[in-house]
């Protein structure tokens, strides 16, 4: 089965109408401008570095369809030349769940679309009125419903500590994306940067960036629901090239280079607390057997796991195994 990869081209706040609290994108894009003459040169240079691997274009920083109408034609035109000439599989795309409707699926038919990245962030309205996003949850579940019945495959991407919200909405925004049916979810913990309303509203004490534990824990909670969807998460936290570690952006929140793996570690940690709350281990050496590769997010980062798992069984020894044909977040404890 071939890498895929997405080659980039940020379109840094066009299209956007309003201000989300937490968006500083000409600060996280790195793109302090656009310019549409740069776009084939980049895929260029992106296609001469991927190899064999499957390639979408992917046109991420933006609403993408919201954007002048005619300029966005010509991008999915210099795109659609690559998908034609065989040189990438396809196109995917970010936008804000109201920019979805009729004349843009219209729009959108001639083209080979991967995928449509929706913008959901919250499911609850409440934190999207506080958040700044301009948008409905009912918009959200509309753009999807239309994009589906289409035959869009659609990613949902939600945020993880949004001003008032909590880790039961984010629970219900996870399980309500796979109820709609997105193929596909990104999870985003909310990250400070300077320039931003978060980042006054932070100064102010009126927002609590989250830490660190607060992301995994909420993290591991979200992702157990698209797991149990057979929902694939592809992306957890910002990506290195959104300036996370320049001190000229980054304020607060959870920053660290290993969220997403400290995050599905803490998952393997609490299906293998339930596993083992069926019986007692008191004194025992047990062996947790897991899926082939993924001993180490098992174990934890220095072995965070096994210490937790041996603290609340009582067992003496944990041996980690990986045995081939177990899937997903698949485990099973025996003694030894």
């Amino acid at each position: 089965m071939k890498r895929r990869v997405n080659i980039p081209i940020f379109i840094p706040h066009l299209g956007c109408p309003n201000q989300c609290v937490f968006c500083n994108q000409r600060t996280i894009s790195g793109t302090l401008s656009f310019c549409e003459d740069s776009v084939r040169p980049q895929i260029e240079a992106a296609l001469a570095t991927v190899g064999d691997a499957d390639a979408e274009i992917a046109f991420f920083g933006g609403s993408f369809t919201g954007i002048d109408r005619s300029l966005m034609l010509r991008l999915l035109d210099t795109a659609q030349s690559f998908v034609d000439a065989d040189r990438v599989s396809g196109i995917r795309m970010s936008t804000r769940p109201d920019y979805i409707d009729d004349s843009v699926i219209k729009a959108l038919a001639p083209y080979t679309i991967a995928a449509v990245e929706l913008g959901a962030q919250s499911m609850t309205d409440g934190v999207l009125a506080a958040s700044g996003r301009g948008h409905s949850a009912a918009d959200t579940e509309r753009a999807i419903t239309l994009l589906r019945s289409n035959g869009y495959s659609v990613v949902g991407q939600m945020m993880l500590g949004l001003p008032r919200s909590t880790i039961a909405d984010e629970i219900y925004c996870a399980r309500r994306l796979c109820e709609l049916g997105v193929s596909a979810a990104r999870i985003y913990p909310t990250v400070v940067f300077k320039g931003t309303a978060l980042a006054e509203m932070t100064e102010t004490g009126e927002y609590a960036p989250l830490t660190v534990e607060d992301a995994v824990g909420r993290g591991a909670a979200v992702l157990r629901v698209f797991d149990d969807y057979g929902v694939p998460c592809i992306r957890i936290g910002l990506c290195d090239a959104e300036n996370l570690h320049s001190e000229s952006t980054y304020t607060a929140g959870p920053n660290h280079p290993a969220l997403g793996e400290l995050i599905r570690s803490r998952v393997w940690l609490m299906v293998m607390e339930e596993a083992a709350s069926s019986r007692s281990f008191t004194d025992e050496n047990i062996a947790v057997y897991c899926p082939v590769g993924a001993a180490s997010q098992v174990a934890g980062q220095k072995r965070c796991n096994v210490k937790a798992l041996l603290s609340s069984t009582g067992a003496r020894s944990i041996k980690i195994i990986e045995k081939t044909g177990m899937m997903g977040y698949n485990i099973r404890i025996a003694t030894i």
